[in-house]
């Protein structure tokens, strides 16, 4: 890959976190897509590869958010059940 495309890629995607972090999203999206069609366009097979497998990523996605979703509401209901005495144990530090 030429340096200049480094530069445009590593820029741009750079940019785009500055700009999410900054709560400016439209600006976000714009740069960064900026980098990903500049990346795309130098491997093409890789992300027409992830384009097929996409579904699979976000099925697996959604699954990783549906398990630490119940185990979250696991530990709030021990939480209640407990009266958040292992919370407090947890997070104290014992000298």
């Amino acid at each position: 890959m030429e340096n200049w495309k480094r530069a445009v890629i590593a820029g741009s995607i750079g940019a785009g976190v500055l700009f999410f972090l900054k709560k400016k999203r439209h600006a976000g999206f714009l740069f960064s897509g900026i980098g990903l069609a500049a990346l795309a366009s130098e491997y093409p097979e890789q992300f027409r590869e992830i384009r097929r497998n996409l579904h699979k990523y976000v099925d697996q996605g959604s699954a990783l958010l549906e398990v630490s979703s119940r185990v979250g509401e696991r530990f709030a209901d021990a939480a209640d059940a407990h009266n958040s005495h292992w919370y407090r144990s947890l997070v104290s530090q014992n000298d």
